[in-house]
């Protein structure tokens, strides 16, 4: 006898979510039945996350919501050992232990309109009635509108990851080997996970910017402050074991530096009563035109000099009558504001300060036998008030950390020009002398290769920060950018009113006024090679990392920092250059290369093949190009991109030109 069918029934979403409920609870029961839960599980990872929670609700919704709970902090079933039984895993050392704060993408909030919709999806209303039958729901009609149940509460904002290498509308990196047999430059960019240092804002124009912020705004760090963008370019010498180091872990000794020092947020005070998990205390930030936001007014606003005010002022070469070009010689960096003192424990500053000196003077020797690092404060007195710590500091600390642990690891080393002494340690009886030296940042323990390697690298490094979530390429921010510097590096900033360039840092040669003081103290005299250059034991440059035939001289890792506060629309781009750059072309050409450029991911390469195309000796090029407020009138002030049209041709005929050679 057959049975009768009834019609069929319509799979409901209640049925999935019941079925996933029966699902989720037979797991625990099993689970229970096999092993005996452990006293106090150690919760672990949740997997019903609390935005799919906002989204869907309903009893059947909420009881999966239990299991997966319960789910996340109870014991592995495939696990071999009984929990009860004790785990002979040592903890992690508080010291040392690898982070994961930096990030080569930012995280940003953006509009749902910007953002291209699912081909899949319906577009337009949810119904099939002609427009003018379609009533707009109004809130006396009694029922809620029907949505449906795949789309968040709020489509205002997306948050989303952006590499920085690929936008190239706001970054943009370039490098060549030029006629080298390989490149020993190299560069990093991203979000560096310290607490904010940029100057507080006022109230009004902190909300102002949260609320009317003209493009997507990027997301908090970890400490709830505005992220911290990193951007650093490294040249080596001698090889590329220094400036790969550099760039695989500097950045990670500035973040340890800023958790060892406890390093505070300069803008604690305005967020102490914000969710550091929400942009704006879990309310919609409102998305507005750039005209509404402030962006356009700003650079509207801009006193733009005219040519006539800007040529007297322009550094620019020229040709002699013999048809040599008589080359500018490069100006100082701008004077730095102030550091600003910041919430650390003063206690503990001092303490690693004094630490890490000693190190230096029973390790090295030499020259920091009488060590004392600017913004190190090693004496205090009793009667006076505490010596202010800054971010400064902080920075200080890291790279002579960084450039310590990288000598130590390789006076351990094998050295390979020696194979009979290569058992004994450089200088052992003062100097380099540990069996032991704790892993970098990353956590990776051997820094270098298998031998010991004698060459070193320059850095430039450039830190921003900004008060509110308004994003430092945006025309209404103000941000404040740090730079620290070792050699000859170069770091440039555009002006967007004139148009000049604006150097931020200043090559460290032996023959500079400021560096030949620092080192005649320990170092009788310089050598001079064949072009009348002085050279410190045959190096070009008298502050480095590695180097460490030459660290008892003096040849440090001291950074010169400049601290500099970008006002609205105040520049247009950042630059920063290896000496295969900054060591062919003027600061001028290089900046109206990039004047010239639609993106910065354009001008970078541009001042990349204009700098191999005119160098005479073919070192390496590397340029990074940072979009700041000021770009889109880049080149209206002063005398635009035509300052140094002349020069640039004329540099490129004689590139050309066969008798190039034999002048």
């Amino acid at each position: 006898m057959a049975l009768a069918r009834g019609p069929p029934k319509r799979w409901s979403l209640k049925d999935t979510y019941g079925f996933i409920a029966t699902f989720v609870e037979a797991q625990a029961r099993m689970r229970t039945r096999t092993r005996t839960p452990a006293p106090a599980p150690a919760r672990t990872r949740t997997y019903a996350h609390r935005a799919t929670a906002e989204r869907v609700t309903g009893p059947p919704f909420r009881d999966i919501q239990r299991q997966s709970r319960s789910l996340s902090t109870a014991p592995d079933a495939d696990a071999t050992q009984s929990p009860a039984e004790p785990q002979n895993v040592p903890p992690p050392s508080p010291s040392h232990s690898p982070r994961r704060g930096f990030h080569t993408y930012f995280v940003t909030h953006l509009p749902s309109s910007s953002l291209h919709p699912d081909s899949r999806m319906q577009t337009g209303p949810h119904h099939k009635l002609p427009r003018s039958a379609a009533a707009p729901h109004t809130a006396g009609s009694g029922t809620q509108p029907v949505s449906p149940p795949h789309l968040p509460p709020n489509r205002d904002l997306t948050v989303v990851r952006i590499p920085l290498r690929s936008a190239k509308h706001h970054f943009g990196a370039a490098d060549s080997r030029g006629s080298r047999p390989y490149n020993e430059d190299t560069n990093q960019a991203g979000t560096i996970d310290i607490p904010a240092f940029a100057r507080r804002a006022p109230i009004s124009l902190v909300r102002s910017a949260m609320t009317k912020s003209g493009e997507g705004t990027p997301a908090d760090s970890a400490f709830g402050d505005p992220q911290v963008f990193y951007f650093g370019v490294f040249d080596g010498h001698g090889g590329t074991q220094c400036s790969d180091f550099l760039r695989d872990e500097l950045h990670g000794y500035i973040e340890e530096a800023a958790v060892e020092f406890e390093l505070k947020s300069s803008l604690r005070a305005l967020r102490r009563n914000r969710n550091p998990d929400s942009q704006s205390g879990g309310r919609p930030v409102q998305i507005l035109s750039d005209a509404e936001a402030g962006g356009q007014k700003k650079l509207d606003s801009l006193d733009i000099k005219s040519s006539e005010q800007v040529a007297a002022t322009a550094e620019i070469p020229e040709a002699d009558t013999h048809g040599a070009i008589q080359e500018i010689e490069k100006s100082d960096a701008i004077a730095g504001d102030k550091p600003v003192p910041a919430k650390v424990s003063q206690s503990k500053a001092l303490q690693l300060q004094r630490k890490l000196v000693k190190e230096y003077k029973t390790t090295i020797g030499g020259y920091f036998r009488r060590f004392h690092p600017p913004y190190f404060h090693l004496k205090q007195d009793p009667e006076s008030a505490k010596p202010p710590v800054s971010i400064e500091s902080v920075l200080m600390y890291a790279f002579l950390r960084a450039d310590l642990d990288f000598v130590r690891s390789q006076a351990v080393k094998p050295d390979p020009d020696d194979p009979y002494v290569s058992d004994t340690a450089l200088n052992r009886d003062e100097v380099l002398g540990s069996p032991h030296h704790p892993p970098p940042p990353s956590g990776h323990g051997v820094i270098g290769g298998p031998t010991r390697f004698k060459g070193g690298s320059t850095a430039s490094v450039a830190l921003i920060s900004t008060p509110t979530p308004a994003p430092f390429w945006h025309p209404a921010a103000t941000s404040t950018l740090l730079v620290a510097h070792v050699g000859d590096t170069r770091v440039l900033l555009c002006e967007t009113t004139t148009g000049l360039a604006r150097p931020l840092t200043s090559d460290h040669h032996p023959g500079s006024p400021a560096e030949s003081h620092r080192l005649r103290r320990f170092t009788t005299s310089f050598v001079a090679d064949s072009f009348g250059e002085e050279r410190i034991q045959g190096l070009a440059n008298s502050r480095a990392f590695g180097d460490m035939g030459s660290k008892r001289l003096g040849v440090s890792a001291e950074p010169e920092l400049t601290r500099t506060e970008l006002g609205p629309a105040q520049y247009s781009f950042l630059a920063l250059m290896s000496d295969g750059v900054s060591g062919s072309l003027s600061d001028q050409e290089i900046v109206d290369v990039v004047k010239e450029a639609k993106t910065p991911e354009q001008g970078a390469r541009d001042v990349v093949a204009y700098a191999t195309e005119v160098s005479a000796d073919g070192d390496n090029a590397t340029c990074l190009v940072v979009r700041l407020g000021g770009w889109e009138r880049r080149s209206e002030g002063g005398l635009g991109s035509l300052g140094t049209k002349e020069i640039r041709d004329y540099r490129r005929n004689e590139a050309l030109d066969p008798r190039r050679g034999r002048r």
